[in-house]
């Protein structure tokens, strides 16, 4: 059987129809399959309720709707969406903001080309992309969120899943901010591996994705050595 996967299916919303257009091209070029784009906040929500992409490449500043409230809403109509903010602000509001409506990745503007496509591509597989810098301020972020009371349900029950010394290795490593790319050379693994890891992991605790991961281990303490 064929291990040929279907081209990652994306949209690109921006107000600005050269960058637009730009991005676009690059991505199509690139085998992507640019299924849809929008230049306001509210046709972005109803193109992409339509287009169905796998990944939402999001400008933050749109006029009729701004772009946490595009987030916010398509997150909630469709979970499984992957959002990667692409915006010329790196105000650190705005990075959270984002975030906490949704948004797995924040790339600036400045981003060369080839970093976009590796970040569209990591966003696709569940990787929270974030330009260099920002990262540690979205793991504070977390960690606030997870000193919180939490409702995560039955983790430290009696009967807790239990995660092998491995996987335990590797969710530690996702909770640092690493990419499945570095946690390989880290531990000397293929990046399968290591993506088989995270997907057992993400299994055993009932978890959906890796930025609910990366939350799961900052409450017990994991990003700590």
């Amino acid at each position: 059987m064929s291990e040929q996967q279907d081209p990652i299916k994306v949209m690109v919303v921006d107000d600005h129809p050269m960058w637009r257009d730009a991005v676009a091209r690059d991505l199509t070029e690139s085998g992507f399959h640019v299924v849809a784009t929008a230049g306001d906040g509210e046709q972005a929500v109803r193109r992409a309720k339509a287009a169905a992409p796998d990944v939402l490449v999001l400008d933050l500043n749109l006029p009729a709707k701004p772009g946490v409230q595009v987030c916010k809403e398509l997150v909630a109509h469709n979970p499984a969406l992957r959002v990667l903010v692409l915006s010329a602000s790196g105000e650190h509001a705005d990075v959270l903001e984002a975030v906490k409506s949704g948004a797995t990745g924040y790339l600036l503007k400045s981003a060369s080309t080839e970093e976009l496509l590796d970040a569209v591509r990591r966003t696709a597989v569940g990787d929270p992309v974030f330009t260099p810098g920002l990262a540690g301020l979205v793991l504070g972020e977390y960690r606030r969120l997870a000193s919180e009371p939490a409702a995560a349900p039955g983790t430290d029950e009696p009967g807790a899943p239990r995660l092998t010394d491995r996987e335990t290795e590797v969710l530690r490593l996702v909770a640092k901010g690493l990419s499945y790319k570095q946690i390989a050379e880290r531990l000397v693994i293929s990046h399968r591996t290591v993506q088989n890891h995270v997907q057992n992991t993400l299994g055993k605790l009932q978890l959906h994705n890796r930025v609910e991961l990366v939350r799961y281990a900052i409450e017990r303490g994991l990003d700590e050595e």
